[in-house]
């Protein structure tokens, strides 16, 4: 079930989904955004992972897609995890794996591997599905052609992939005005429903998130509803303490 990233499952996954919406991403946007964070608390942060539910990864698990990388202007902003973005490091981006993720991305053009961390959130375009740092590009020589065919594989990780909460992005616009029309839409029928500014290298975006749903195959699930109801390309994104209830109509 294709939900705007290749699925993951034990030893196989499914090809990314390529397909177009009028509320998906438009064309122009950067393949990576600085999601603007509180500031971090790192002790804090430490806490909620030792407090989450440890459950092992099953063996054999990946995810195959492409694989885009970010550096300047990103370097030195803060990561989504709060952490301030070192291009120079082996980081990544990933919609929905929890931060503190260990990867090994496989450039499937050349069999280069590199092991990431997951730090951040993105990238926000449906065909990717993860966004490496510069450094760690480099190392799977990614940095000239830009975007690649990898394999995922995941090493470890604090808690189980798929738990969590979970919400389906339907749309993003450049103008705010569009963005508050189709929140206003699917809020007559989802709750909650929300706009999220994203500042991106081109300027910001708006994206409009629904529901906030426990367990990443639920949201997948209703991910699925909301394509055939709606007409929309849902796209699946882990809610993370960033996303707090203060801030979703900011």
């Amino acid at each position: 079930m294709a939900s705007g990233c290749a699925s993951r499952k034990p030893l196989a996954a499914s090809q990314p989904s390529t397909e177009p919406s009028s509320t998906s991403e438009t064309s122009s946007e950067s393949a990576k955004t600085s999601t603007p964070t509180s500031p971090a608390h790192s002790g804090a942060g430490a806490k909620r992972r030792r407090d989450a539910a440890a459950v092992p990864v099953p063996a054999g698990y990946e995810e195959t897609g492409e694989a885009s990388w970010y550096g300047v202007p990103f370097h030195g902003r803060q990561a989504s995890n709060g952490e301030i973005y070192d291009m120079n490091k082996l980081t990544a981006a990933h919609r929905t794996l929890p931060f503190e993720t260990m990867v090994r991305v496989t450039n499937e053009r050349n069999g280069k591997s590199t092991v990431v961390r997951i730090t951040d959130r993105g990238p926000f375009v449906n065909n990717r599905i993860i966004d490496l740092s510069y450094a760690a590009a480099r190392e799977i020589d990614s940095i000239g052609p830009g975007v690649v065919p990898v394999r995922l594989e995941v090493l470890s990780t604090t808690i189980n992939p798929e738990s969590g909460f979970f919400t389906i992005q339907v749309g993003s616009f450049r103008e705010r005005a569009n963005a508050e029309r189709l929140r206003e839409r699917m809020s007559a029928t989802y709750s909650p429903t929300f706009v999220k500014r994203y500042d991106t290298s081109s300027g910001p975006f708006y994206r409009v998130h629904v529901g906030k749903v426990s367990g990443e195959e639920a949201a997948k699930e209703f991910g699925e509803r909301l394509r055939s109801r709606e007409g929309v390309t849902p796209m699946v994104i882990r809610l993370d303490d960033t996303f707090s209830e203060a801030g979703e109509n900011q």
